[in-house]
């Protein structure tokens, strides 16, 4: 017995040792992969955004001629010649070469685009913010505008090459890079990123590049190895010491006293009629055949899970019942077409939202602004259920505050941003469009929050009014939203929606897509508002047939009859 007894106890000790290595090591490689990696993935969102909020912000004009000035200065100084080697002249020749681009960084177009520059990266707090023109021919990109945080400003005409992994993209005709990072001796970690600046017809006039520091973010990581090991190291000495001793003292030694335990509690159950397990039939003889007996023990476990059903019930359907009141709570908190809004002669409105669950993150809202602006707002929350609810009213309410008589619709959304970034401890965000409608000369001033494109009924067709996503709300604190504009016709619709349409997917997760939703809206081009919500819903119910439904269905169709006169 007491030879079992020592056998049992080393294997016992071997086991914990095994077990804490492994977790050790298990622990230590996931979370330094996890930490790289989302810090990486961070900065590499971050940059990108920025190159591309950028690109958008600058001016296409200004950029296009000071653009076009440096490659005048750049032709001019190269002559027939292949681009010099900056880096192989002497002092003489470099000066000879920049003098070509001396006037450059004295035109006023030059100063507003570097200002511009130096506003972005001030207010984001990166290192370097340039405009560059990508010369594919020379292989070559030309400094066009640098803004750095550092002395080490490149100006006008300064030569670079063009990474490796950009010039297979450029090959392929995209001349915006997605986020890489590098590792220069001068620079040290960078993040870099470049969007393309292009014209009303698509041509690109130049890159805007964003170097964004990562030095920090390599030293941190670094400590935070160093630290993680540390810690599992005393962590794991500290639980193999206390987990062999705990185990010794509360397993092996009290093996026989949990036996008897166990034993008598057939015999407990029976006189106190809460048991009717029989002994285990068990007949090893060492330790573990001892403790398979306590298995009995469940037997409470298992009764007091048979008592407490019945209130688990009782609780889930009290639970069920507060969740129909917080969905028709949730409903009444949608506009529906009201009275005043129905009888109206110069618009028809109406719109939808079906759950996915009891409640929904989905919402939308119509409201007059004065006597002669409707707005409409169409808003998808991230996630599900109870929280994206609750996230949803707060969003909602921002949105119909802020939208005031003659306030830009980009101000409205810079605000709501920074609020919604300022109390969003689930990391939730929004999809969001808001448009208000001029009902005396039809012009839709709208913003776009990444949500989905709308489709514009126009001359009896729906077609898809394409428009630059933007960034979502909630998402990154100080975004800036720029406000779009077009004029709806006497007799033009406007259909928005979430993506719970077109993703809605069958039992063969196929989606609905674009290209079926745009079918049968021009399908019902002489419906109703109201009319082509219910076509396209049952288009829907159509295809996804017995699949449940994974998000919610959320739509909105305007009708705009006829102008109004003040």
């Amino acid at each position: 017995m007491k030879e079992r007894f020592l056998s049992l106890r080393i294997k016992v000790v071997l086991l914990v040792l095994w077990t804490a290595a492994l977790l050790a090591a298990s622990a230590l490689v996931v979370s330094f992969y996890i930490y790289s990696g989302t810090m990486r993935s961070h900065y590499e969102k971050l940059t990108a955004n920025l190159a591309k909020t950028t690109a958008e912000i600058l001016d296409e004009e200004d950029v296009g001629e000071l653009s076009q000035n440096v490659l005048v200065c750049y032709r001019a100084a190269c002559g027939e010649d292949q681009p010099p080697d900056l880096e192989a002249c002497s002092r003489r020749e470099k000066e000879t070469y920049f003098a070509f681009f001396d006037e450059i960084v004295d035109t006023d177009v030059y100063r507003r685009i570097n200002d511009t520059l130096g506003k972005i990266r001030r207010a984001n707090e990166v290192r370097s913010l340039y405009l560059v023109y990508v010369d594919v021919k020379t292989d070559k990109c030309v400094y066009v505008c640098d803004n750095s945080s550092d002395e080490d400003v490149c100006a006008p005409g300064t030569l670079d090459r063009i990474e490796e992994r950009n010039r297979k993209l450029l090959e392929q005709g995209q001349y915006d890079f997605p986020a890489y990072v590098t590792n220069y001796s001068q620079y040290g970690w960078l993040c870099s990123a470049s969007a393309a600046v292009r014209d009303n017809d698509g041509a690109v006039l130049a890159n805007v590049f964003v170097d964004i520091s990562m030095d920090e973010v390599m030293r941190d990581r670094q400590k935070f190895l160093r630290r993680l090991l540390g810690v599992l190291i005393c962590t794991t000495f500290v639980l193999i010491l206390v987990g062999v001793h705990v185990i010794s003292r509360t397993v092996v030694n009290p093996i026989n006293q949990l036996a008897q335990s166990t034993a008598g509690f057939v015999a407990h159950r029976k006189e106190n009629g809460t048991a009717v397990v029989q002994e285990l039939d068990i007949r090893s003889k060492d330790e573990i055949g001892r403790l398979a007996r306590a298995v009995c023990k469940m037997e409470k476990d298992i009764n007091e899970y048979i008592d407490n059903i019945a209130a688990v019930t009782a609780e889930k359907e009290r639970i069920g019942a507060e969740l129909n009141v917080a969905a028709q709570i949730q409903a009444s908190m949608l506009p529906g077409i009201f009275p005043e809004f129905a009888d109206k002669l110069e618009f028809e409105i109406a719109a939808s939202m079906e759950p996915a669950k009891e409640v929904g993150g989905d919402f939308y809202d119509f409201f007059r602004v004065d006597k002669s602006h409707l707005a409409i707002v169409m808003a998808d929350v991230s996630g599900k259920g109870v929280p994206a609810a609750l996230f949803m009213v707060i969003g909602k309410t921002l949105i119909k505050d802020h939208t005031q008589p003659g306030r830009d619709l980009g101000e409205v959304f810079n605000e709501v941003n920074n609020i919604l970034c300022a109390s969003n401890s689930e990391n939730l965000f929004i999809t969001a469009f808001i448009g208000v409608l001029d009902l005396v000369t039809g012009e839709f001033m709208y913003v776009n929050a990444g949500h989905e494109m709308p489709f514009i009924c126009h001359e009896g067709s729906f077609e898809v009014y394409r428009i630059a996503p933007g960034f979502v709300l909630a998402g990154i604190e100080n975004m800036r939203y720029t406000a779009g504009c077009f004029t709806l016709a006497e007799g033009d619709k406007l259909f928005q929606y979430t993506d719970g349409v077109t993703e809605a997917a069958d039992a063969g997760d196929n989606l609905y897509g674009m290209e079926r939703l745009s079918g049968v809206l021009n399908q019902n081009t002489d419906g109703s508002p109201e009319e082509i919500l219910r076509a396209v819903k049952r288009d829907i119910d159509e295809f996804v047939g017995e699949a449940p439904q994974f998000d919610d269905i959320t739509m909105l169709c305007l009708l705009f009859k006829k102008k109004i006169s003040i």
